[in-house]
């Protein structure tokens, strides 16, 4: 009673300060509660508005004109109030502007808040306020320019300002907002957010409370982003990252078969300014094991496979997150078996029917409902690629069973295609579906996101002495069928996923080469057959490098042609290729390198490749692997005449007239996504190749070798051999040095790379990584050591500009030393343009 007193004299100081104060010439009113008068609205008006509408504030004073007011009222004083706690305005002030005996003319007198004209963040002495966290906040804080500043918007600002350093590790963060009256906009005000950020608290102790069963050690490491202070952890308290370890911690004890863990609290208190303690409180319950599986509902599949598929037995704890996988989420999950049969309304509910003591009886209640169909295929974002391009990546057509498993192959072969975003899958709607459960179909659209992969390069390196200039351009959706149609230059013709690639080299007059090459991904158009066919030809002369000419000189000639197909078996990620190639090597006066210097030698040989590529995306994978084992060989020529190849008595310019050998190569690649975000990836590369020979008085042949070290981009090669990168090494160090040249017949290499992305975006994308290699050649097959290897470590960056191409640095260094190379190893830097170092 003495409280509702109280109120009721503040209400009166209120309504005496605010209201029925006299204009002009008008006398006041004698407002007393002991001799309260009534008056009669003749007039009831609102002035002083400038952006609300007067009509909204009559409509709520709940007056109107003819009603009979008493002076002073709690009405009147009601209306005050209700008017400023809606917090639109500065003032708020009830008068009258004309009384005649029993009759009053009212007037509403507001000042509206100030509206914000512009508003910034700046730092306090010491505290530096990036532009990225200038733009967060802005988006955060949803400022408007035109909208009020009133105290709860200047109040909510300086806690969203707070939060959101807080979730940065700043704790201690102060916020002071300074408001300023604009001067070029009538009642506008300009707001600074001074931002004080003080240290980063950082957590000394982490305590848990209640784990009788699971040791701190191992809550402590199930909490992956939040740790303590030590000599090789930052010991950051970050808010977001220690909510998500907060479920960690009960993920697990799930996992250990508590599935009654819980947190039950947890506190934080400041040890000083800059570190905080931190008790988590946790209630472990039972650990439960699993007694018996049963299944209901299932007539499609048998018990027996359902049992195999989940993997679970009397006795095994009862693991809440495998189970989940194992029913629904793994690529052979119960859900995923039933999918793939066109199940698409399948609903399996995993009921805990019976816990005695620390026994689970459980029982799986399956509603496998009709097979599903897919029904429209639509297409959407292809502006540039033709529809029958992306259609024919796809492995769901109109008609057919509904599968998840022929949803993700087709979302992965379009992300790998290089003619759309490959991220834009992963986003809610790169895939929509329209079920129809009365008709048992299914819509789907595909969403793509279009990218330009067209390259043109432009570039120099150094390599075997000398500046070799590069240029050239690769279309990576041509369409060659439209070449001679004019309105599909615009600029080239496209849209068939077809790839051409002409690319020049030259160093004056000392060195020049041309090369051109075609690729058609789905030969005829009808099935997934490859056709490829390239040519180059080379020209290398002892002529002053940039001017002259000489009589001295070699060429070479190159044409090849191959074919593909896209193989059933073992499954369709496999491929088989082969291909025929023909070079000639024509000398004039030529010995540099060669053991002949007049004539030609010319190399027929025939490869067949069998390869499996399984990656999700081109750029940055992170799943999958790539698999390839190939031969390459020629005829044996030495051994059709044998009398006229025996011995050395035949000229080099004879024995290499046809040249002969057989080439092996293995190459195997893994991509592994180490993060729940599937950012960070792990990248396993093995590489082993071999060159053989027919004839042992023959020996090896002096074409087709290996050359192994450095950034695998040696400016050129003369006849063949194949550049095999080695980070951390000088160009071509790693390879035995015979007869002039370093050449090896045999070499073996391996990677190990941890990235991480910076940006994954069409316009660009760049990843950070770190590697370990190791690897080596040898001239003679009988000298492979497997174990003798020559390491290296480093870091690197990889960039990609869809006009460009993958730009690559890296800084490795070698860790071994090279016998007659001293110099081979230590730091070194590496640049590669338009390839990833391999």
């Amino acid at each position: 009673m003495e409280k509702l007193l109280k109120l009721k004299l503040l209400a009166i100081l209120f309504f005496t300060s605010n209201i029925l104060l006299g204009q002009g010439d008008v006398k006041s009113i004698e407002a007393s509660y002991t001799n309260p008068k009534q008056y009669v609205i003749q007039e009831l008006t609102v002035s002083g508005l400038q952006f609300l509408d007067p009509s909204q504030i009559l409509s709520v004073s709940g007056f109107a004109v003819g009603d009979t007011i008493t002076v002073p009222s709690e009405d009147l004083s009601f209306l005050v109030k209700k008017l400023w706690l809606n917090r639109y305005f500065s003032k708020v002030a009830l008068r009258y502007t004309k009384i005649e005996d029993d009759k009053i003319w009212l007037d509403i007198n507001l000042q509206e808040n100030p509206r914000l004209a512009k508003w910034e963040f700046a730092g306090a002495s010491g505290t530096k306020i990036s532009k990225s966290n200038k733009t967060d906040l802005s988006e955060k804080l949803n400022l408007r320019r035109g909208s009020e500043v009133s105290d709860f918007m200047l109040e909510n600002s300086k806690r969203l300002i707070k939060r959101y350093f807080a979730d940065k590790g700043f704790l201690n963060t102060e916020v002071t907002a300074i408001q300023r009256a604009d001067t070029t906009l009538k009642n506008a005000s300009t707001l600074t957010f001074v931002i004080n950020k003080n240290p980063k608290v950082k957590i000394k102790t982490l305590n848990f409370n209640g784990n009788s069963d699971i040791s701190d050690k191992k809550l402590r490491k199930a909490m992956k982003k939040t740790k303590r202070k030590s000599l090789f952890r930052s010991g950051k308290y970050i808010q977001e990252k220690y909510d998500e370890d907060l479920d960690n911690i009960i993920t697990y004890y799930n996992k250990k078969g508590y599935r009654d863990a819980k947190i039950v609290s947890d506190t934080m208190y400041a040890l000083d300014s800059k570190f905080i303690s931190v008790d988590i409180n946790i209630e472990e319950g039972k650990q439960y094991f699993i007694r018996s599986v049963t299944w209901v509902g299932n007539s499609i599949l048998p018990e027996e496979h359902l049992n195999a598929t989940l993997g679970l037995k009397k006795g095994d704890v009862y693991d809440k997150s495998t189970l989940s996988k194992m029913l629904f989420e793994d690529d052979f999950s119960v859900s995923t078996q039933y999918n793939d049969m066109g199940y698409m309304f399948f609903y399996l509910d995993p009921v805990e029917v019976n816990i005695d003591g620390d026994s689970i009886d459980l029982e799986m209640r399956i509603l496998e409902g009709e097979q599903a169909r897919f029904n429209r295929i639509t297409i959407n974002g292809n502006n540039k690629t033709n529809e029958e391009v992306v259609r024919r990546e796809l492995y769901t057509k109109p008609g057919e069973l509904y599968s998840k498993t022929a949803i993700m192959e087709s979302i992965r072969r379009l992300a790998t295609s290089g003619y759309f975003n490959p991220e834009a899958f992963s986003k809610p709607d790169g895939v929509s579906f329209v079920p129809d459960r009365a008709n048992s179909t299914v819509d789907l659209a595909y969403n793509l996101e279009e990218v330009s992969n067209d390259q043109l390069e432009l570039s120099g390196g150094w390599g075997s002495g000398m500046f070799v200039g590069s240029i050239g351009v690769t279309f990576n959706n041509f369409a060659m069928s439209r070449i001679f149609k004019k309105s599909a230059w615009r600029p080239v013709p496209s849209g068939e996923g077809q790839t051409l690639s002409i690319r020049g080299q030259s160093n004056g007059t000392y060195y020049n080469t041309f090369s051109l090459s075609f690729l058609d991904p789905w030969f005829g158009k009808k099935k997934p057959n490859t056709f490829s066919f390239s040519t180059y030809f080379a020209h290398e002369s002892n002529a002053s490098y940039w001017f002259g000419d000489s009589d001295q000189w070699m060429s070479v000639l190159g044409v090849s042609v191959g074919l593909g197909k896209r193989l059933k078996w073992p499954d369709n990620n496999f491929m088989l290729r082969g291909e025929l190639s023909y070079q000639r090597y024509t000398l004039h006066d030529w010995s540099s390198y060669f053991t002949f210097s007049d004539g030609a030698s010319n190399n027929l040989s025939f490869g067949l490749t069998l390869s499996r590529v399984s990656i999700d995306q081109q750029f940055y994978p992170r799943q999958g692997s790539e698999f390839s084992i190939g031969l390459q060989f020629t005829a044996p020529y030495s051994l059709f005449n044998k009398e006229k190849y025996r011995g050395t008595s035949i000229s080099d310019a004879e024995r290499y007239k046809w040249i002969e050998y057989h080439k092996w190569t293995f190459r195997f690649a893994t991509y592994t996504a180490l993060s729940a975000d599937r950012k960070l990836v792990l990248h396993t590369k093995t590489k082993f190749g071999v060159l053989g020979y027919y004839n042992k008085d023959w020996g090896y042949s002096p074409f087709e070798g290996y050359i192994l070290g450095g950034d695998g981009m040696s400016g050129y090669t003369r006849y063949g051999q194949e550049v095999v990168g080695l980070r951390g090494y000088e160009n071509n160090s790693l390879s035995p040095y015979i007869n002039g040249v370093n050449t090896a017949n045999i070499y073996s290499k391996f990677t190990l790379e941890m990235r991480y992305p910076i940006i994954l975006e069409p316009s660009s994308s760049i990843y950070a990584l770190a590697f370990f290699e190791a690897g080596n050649s040898w001239y003679e097959i009988r000298d492979f050591n497997p174990f003798s290897l020559k390491r290296s470590v480093g870091i690197g960056l990889r960039l990609y500009l869809p006009i460009v191409g993958i730009l690559g640095i890296d800084w490795g260094y070698g860790l071994d030393k090279v016998k007659d190379y001293p110099n081979a190893g230590g730091g070194k830097f590496h640049f590669s343009i338009g390839t990833i170092i391999d």
